[in-house]
């Protein structure tokens, strides 16, 4: 087909998601038809490098001669089978391999399908656990932070506080409590940035010892709230977050279904404050990109109080047709060797380092607010007037325009309002993050001077 065929077919079929269609259309995006190492080849052959790692899951680049040898030898062998009373080698190994990296205590691995899933699986497993332990209590609360983000199921979305994706969906909601978020962005009148962080410990510690006895469990992505901005968590909040929930019997999901697989400087964020989480939720870049595939990791208590016989109630009726599939299992355990023998957490070093020199020469544009970065994660703030922080009106779509002079210059990236972000596939090497940072900026400067 030719592109203008493919593309009035895809106006006409495909609703596609976070878009709205009337824009979308307009703006004539690529259709990708190949991609090679980290960079993506549309219809016309124009070549975009990956700067947002197609959506945060790709790691190592794009037809990875290991992962793709062990989807073609997975193919040889069985494409699906269901764990819905058997098991595969491929889940096996897996589940292994994940208890094995993961931080101490974590033994216990439920498969599911994406990030929001892994999420909504723990919120379940937390609520049914605390009905079944051996003292057991009715405890039908959920307690997030401000700007959170954990997926699209009903279940996800009550934790989630982003407005513009979830106020549609209010009324469809469970109740939950929230915190608020400890990153230092747009203060509150009275608060410098330590006032700031020692009022959200405070309100952190009071909500949960004034709510102790009905809430459940504590929702956190560690480190970096990544969908609401790359919101940078202060060190030392998420140990704190920890000892709370310890000591009010309170458990802990960790949702690293965007900061895992090396993106915060460590395979897993928790790792950085030596915390181990009740469920450690995981997808994005489980599979280096390749496939659907997410985990959902707990502790061998929380599995214990599952158990009985099959007239006891205590199962866990939750599953997916393509959980444990084979080959995003196969993918994903090829994806996991190549952090070794590719030394790829090094690399996220030098790259984590090479951001932070790069950022040094748009920090003090008049345009740009806060620049926020951990390990690979990068949020830049584009701001009207930085003396006053004062934002852009949300019809100027001020970061949709940088992202859409980029693509001109052969860079791919996605906008979060007006965050432009930087997220590089892990294994992508300092001179395509060179390129990445060189084809943005030259994107921001092009808008700014020449905006009306």
């Amino acid at each position: 087909m030719t592109s203008a065929l493919l593309r009035d077919l895809d106006n006409a079929h495909v609703w596609h998601p976070f878009c709205q269609m009337r824009e979308f259309v307009a703006d004539d995006a690529p259709i990708i038809t190949s991609a090679k190492g980290f960079e993506l080849i549309d219809t016309d052959g124009r070549r975009y490098l990956d700067g947002v790692s197609s959506l945060w899951c790709n790691v190592h680049g794009h037809r990875v001669p290991e992962i793709d040898l062990a989807l073609r030898e997975q193919l040889d062998r069985v494409s699906h089978s269901t764990l819905l009373g058997l098991s595969n080698v491929p889940s096996i190994e897996l589940a292994a391999d994940l208890v094995r990296r993961a931080p101490t205590g974590l033994t216990r691995v439920y498969y599911s399908d994406d990030g929001a899933t892994a999420v909504e699986v723990a919120l379940k497993l937390a609520y049914q656990f605390h009905r079944q332990k051996p003292q057991p209590e009715s405890r039908d609360l959920f307690v997030g932070i401000s700007a959170a983000y954990h997926g699209d199921t009903v279940g996800t979305v009550s934790l989630g506080n982003i407005d513009v994706f979830h106020r549609s969906y209010e009324r469809l909601l469970f109740p939950t409590l929230r915190v608020p978020c400890p990153a230092v962005t747009q203060l509150p009148p009275s608060f410098d940035a330590a006032s700031w962080q020692q009022h959200c410990l405070d309100e952190l510690e009071r909500t949960l010892a004034a709510n102790a006895g009905r809430v459940a469990a504590f929702v956190i992505e560690p480190l970096v709230q990544a969908a609401a901005g790359i919101l940078v968590h202060p060190t030392g909040y998420l140990r704190r977050v920890r000892e709370l929930t310890q000591r009010h019997g309170i458990l802990l999901i960790a949702d690293e279904v965007a900061v895992g697989f090396g993106r915060t400087g460590t395979l897993f964020a928790c790792e950085q404050e030596e915390v181990v989480p009740d469920f450690l939720c995981l997808s994005k870049g489980i599979t280096g990109g390749y496939l659907p595939l997410a985990a959902t990791l707990t502790t061998d208590a929380v599995y214990e109080a599952f158990l009985g016989d099959a007239a006891s109630g205590r199962t866990f009726f939750h599953g997916h047709t393509y959980t444990g599939n084979p080959l995003g299992c196969a993918a994903a355990l090829a994806s996991l060797k190549l952090f070794e023998t590719n030394r790829v957490l090094d690399n996220v070093a030098e790259c984590s380092a090479l951001l932070t020199q790069r950022l040094e020469e748009i920090r003090d544009s008049p345009n740009v607010g806060q620049i926020r970065q951990k390990g690979i994660l990068v949020g830049i703030q584009l701001v009207a007037d930085k003396a006053t922080q004062q934002t852009f009106a949300p019809e100027q779509r001020i970061g949709h325009q940088v992202t859409l002079a980029a693509r001109r210059r052969g860079l791919f990236t996605r906008p979060l309002g007006d965050v432009l972000t930087i997220v590089p596939a892990p294994a992508m090497p300092p001179e395509l993050v060179n390129r990445v940072c060189d084809r943005l900026f030259e994107s921001l400067l092009d808008v700014l001077i020449h905006r009306t």
